[in-house]
């Protein structure tokens, strides 16, 4: 069964009609989707594939701490090491639903580091992630380093100048930036 994991940035609550669009494609094929359970993309994903009484859904948490499963499907809570917190507490779920996934549909609006982290653990290990910009409107899909260049030009500089160095793709950031 063919599993996609799809997330994205907390500041994006509604989605557009072109990912309903993309949705709806994996619902008909009866992809299996992991989600996690966070309030912005997280949520309204859910509210969307609850709104279809889909039933293929996995939503990931951390470990005896869900903070949203609309559908009431099953979890798969993921542990983590004493004292994580914040991205570091957060990242471990969204790295499990990278490793389990095949593909991955992220939402991102030019800022967030949790969706370009996930975006750059889906394509180092060699799968297709596709990425809706939330401020041009548009897809763009990444499958190298080059596609994520081309992605973070697309982003707000001053937040991905921020993202770049914190999880340390300063490698990147000449080429993202110009």
């Amino acid at each position: 069964m063919t599993k996609v994991f799809i997330a994205g940035s907390r500041q994006i609550a509604q989605l557009p009609a072109e990912v309903r669009s993309r949705i709806d494609t994996m619902v008909e094929k009866g992809f299996q989707i992991l989600v996690g359970d966070a309030n912005g993309a997280d949520k309204a994903v859910q509210r969307y594939l609850a709104d279809r009484a889909y039933p293929n859904v996995l939503v990931h948490c951390m470990e005896n701490h869900c903070r949203n499963n609309v559908g009431a499907w099953p979890t798969f809570q993921v542990a983590s090491p004493q004292g994580a917190r914040g991205f570091d507490y957060y990242s471990l779920k969204d790295r499990a639903m990278a490793d389990a996934a095949e593909y991955g549909l992220m939402l991102w609006d030019g800022k967030s580091k949790g969706t370009i982290n996930n975006v750059l653990n889906l394509s180092r290990d060699n799968k297709l992630v596709v990425v809706y910009v939330a401020p041009a409107k548009s897809f763009q899909t990444v499958r190298s380093a080059e596609d994520l260049k081309a992605l973070l030009t697309k982003g707000d500089p001053s937040s991905v100048g921020k993202l770049v160095h914190e999880l340390h793709l300063d490698y990147l950031q000449a080429n993202a930036a110009g």
